[in-house]
């Protein structure tokens, strides 16, 4: 199927985006204001939210949150990175196959830079043209060993006591070797100011204290003490993704956690030790410095003194049986089984200041409506970013339409921001059909790989629940008695395309709902089809005229930076920004059903306007990322970059990448900036 572009239908947006400098971060309430905050000293929960991000000892063997996010926020490893695509339900799945450099890959594989794209063609140019490669391996982030969990170290800082499980995947001979996630990981930074997190957005908006599914998960909550009583209450802090997405790594088992480990467990393991012990602090971080033991090596606090000093009483001082461990250990205190809210609250505070907003793209204007400073080059660049529409998907100050509506639109009094969208994604070039189906804001189907290798943002919570807003929305329209998981407004009237188009009158019927009901004007603007009609339309192949573009969407990456974040992609199928402009030049690798073919077409730019093109891109960088100046800076980090060969009984040594400690000022003029992804692809894997 061909598509074509239907320029008229375009989102009209602002060609010439605002710097994202002075553009606030969507508040969350209550958090550290109000009455009764939860968060009584800021700097101190941002210091707690640094040192976690950062320690080794956070992970059962050795992983922290930053194992995954040390360059420029994300991942540039070259070894033991391939994941064989498990999402794939397919045999394919469970088995690496051939790379395109000519050898299997798998597991402890070191990258080449002819092991990219994953996806190739006989014309580069040509999506049409003959596939000469593709594979539903993934290259991602190695993680932790696959063991079993049965007790914190002891005493720590060192690894988790786990008993070693067979692992069929991910092995060298009778060896264990560190598991892989299935999807590339994405930046950190300025992903406060993103709607939800995760590439299918499972990491919910709200945060409900200890699990990422926010109202999705009923049983999740926090202990707190109101008076003479300790309760347990089920908080739902508002724009709190970053806090939602903070708590599922550190009990993942592929990536932080022996099988089994709780948040009670981890903070048992925690809170009486130093931070950051076997880990050097620069005499001049940013956050930190205050805090540095004076050997260098961690801080001169505890983990539980941070906590009392950052985080309000009521959380942590009540005495009590809050369950317990399993054997005779003592029940857990209401610090350690509360260590999840801590957590995940702390985290999101820290990366909360990692925000990128001082690139050459964030100078003032010029009379043109250009950056100042802008050579002609990068401000043909920019001309073509947004004639090419990349601007659609790529839009506002932070260049992301998954980020929170506020962050690059006006909101007017009481208007919920637009979350779910309806409009036309593909013509059929040959039948003229029009696919016009219902999305949510901030996530796209761009053709990267066939459906069926991921759904992304068509898959489901544990509870068998749609992640996807609109598929939500859906099942309220067939029953307007029933309210959407997740606590969102859904308004017709906001849609591009409202029902009007593909209904008739007397199919339509003002909603009655508070879900659907939100209008600026006239209500019968806001219409929506019938429930009996909806149901019946359900019933229809593929939804009959409510389609749905969810399967196989992914949320919308920052372009801030992107010439430090590859590999590229949500299975980091593409080592370079050439690479990517090549992708959108030829209209994505596949077409699936749900492709956004109105935005993602054939451009067939030049080789200038190519060039031009990465020109723009390459304004925004932020140089204190590339330098890792503050907020950027950090403590040292070693970072298991595959094995070492040749130890092949018992448990494969890690060949280790060290990472640096960093002050204020950055790395030294002698270590150099960061570079892009395909730099470290021609080094050798131990060097930085």
């Amino acid at each position: 199927m061909a598509y074509l572009p239907v320029d008229v239908l375009a989102l009209q947006l602002d060609q010439t985006p605002p710097p994202l400098k002075g553009i606030p971060i969507p508040p969350t309430p209550g958090l550290t204001d109000g009455p009764i905050p939860i968060i009584v000293d800021r700097t101190s929960a941002i210091q707690l939210g640094k040192a976690l991000f950062w320690d080794m000892n956070v992970g059962s063997d050795g992983v922290a949150c930053a194992t995954c996010h040390f360059h420029a926020g994300a991942d540039r490893r070259t070894r033991n990175q391939l994941e064989p695509g498990s999402r794939h339900p397919a045999t394919s799945g469970q088995t690496f196959e051939k790379t395109a450099s000519g050898v299997v890959g798998g597991t402890n594989h070191q990258l080449k830079p002819s092991d990219f794209p994953l996806f190739r063609f006989q014309n580069p140019g040509n999506k049409q043209s003959k596939i000469l490669f593709q594979t539903d391996d993934v290259v991602s982030s190695a993680g932790t060993l696959k063991q079993q969990y049965q007790s914190a170290a002891t005493p720590p800082p060192d690894h988790d006591n786990c008993t070693p499980l067979k692992d069929d995947i991910f092995h060298l001979g009778a060896g264990n070797t560190r598991q892989v996630s299935n999807r590339h990981a994405p930046t950190v930074i300025n992903a406060a100011y993103n709607f939800r997190n995760f590439w299918d957005g499972r990491a919910n908006n709200s945060f409900n204290g200890e699990t990422i599914y926010g109202p999705r998960d009923p049983d999740a909550g926090v202990w707190e003490a109101q008076g003479d009583w300790v309760i347990r209450t089920h908080p739902l802090l508002e724009n709190a993704s970053l806090a939602s997405q903070a708590v599922a790594p550190p009990i993942d088992e592929r990536e932080m956690s022996c099988a089994g480990r709780n948040f009670p467990d981890l903070a048992r393991k925690l809170l009486g030790q130093k931070p950051l012990a076997r880990q050097r602090v620069h005499a001049q971080d940013s956050v930190l410095a205050s805090l540095r033991d004076p050997s260098g090596l961690g801080l001169n606090t505890r983990y539980q003194d941070l906590i009392r000093k950052s985080f309000a009483p009521r959380y942590w001082d009540a005495q009590g049986v809050f369950g317990g461990p399993h054997s005779d250990a003592p029940p857990y205190s209401m610090m350690e089984v509360n260590f999840a809210f801590f957590f995940g609250l702390a985290i999101q505070l820290y990366e909360s200041t990692l925000i990128s907003d001082e690139a050459p793209f964030d100078a003032p204007r010029d009379a043109e409506g250009f950056p100042s400073g802008f050579t002609p080059q990068q401000k043909r660049g920019m001309t073509l970013f947004n004639k090419a529409e990349c601007d659609f998907c790529h839009h506002g100050p932070g260049f992301s339409l998954a980020e929170h509506p506020a962050v690059y639109s006006t909101l007017k009094p009481g208007q919920p921001p637009k979350l779910v969208e309806r409009r036309v994604l593909n013509i059929d070039s040959g039948t003229h059909r029009v696919f016009m189906p219902l999305s949510d804001v901030g996530f796209a189907n761009t053709g990267v790989t066939p459906n069926a290798y991921d759904p992304g943002l068509g898959g489901r919570d544990p509870r068998g629940n749609p992640l996807s807003f609109s598929e939500q929305y859906l099942v309220t329209l067939a029953n307007p008695k029933s309210t959407m998981i997740d606590p969102i407004t859904v308004s017709a009237f906001n849609f591009s395309l409202r029902f009007s188009m593909g209904f008739k009158p007397d199919e339509l019927t003002r909603p009655t709902s508070s879900a659907s009901a939100f209008t600026i004007g006239n209500p019968d603007q806001a219409s929506i089809p019938r429930a009996d009609l909806v149901a019946r339309e359900l019933n229809s192949p593929d939804h009959g005229r409510l389609p749905l573009a969810v399967n196989g969407t992914f949320k919308i990456p920052t372009l801030r930076n992107i010439e430090l974040t590859g590999p590229y992609m949500h299975n980091g199928s593409m080592k370079s920004l050439d690479e990517v402009i090549e992708f959108y030049d030829r209209g994505g690798n596949v077409d699936n059903r749900e492709h956004f073919g109105t935005f993602v077409f054939p451009q067939h730019f030049t080789q200038q306007e190519k060039s031009d093109l990465k020109a723009f891109l390459l304004t925004l960088t932020d140089e204190r990322v590339r330098w890792e100046r503050a907020p950027f800076d950090h403590p040292s980090l070693s970072v298991a970059n595959g094995h070492l060969k040749g130890k092949l009984s018992g448990m494969p040594a890690d060949q280790i990448l060290e990472i640096p400690e960093t002050g204020e000022q950055g790395r030294s003029a002698q270590q150099g900036p960061l570079q892009p992804f395909t730099t470290y692809l021609q080094k050798s894997p131990g060097r930085r």
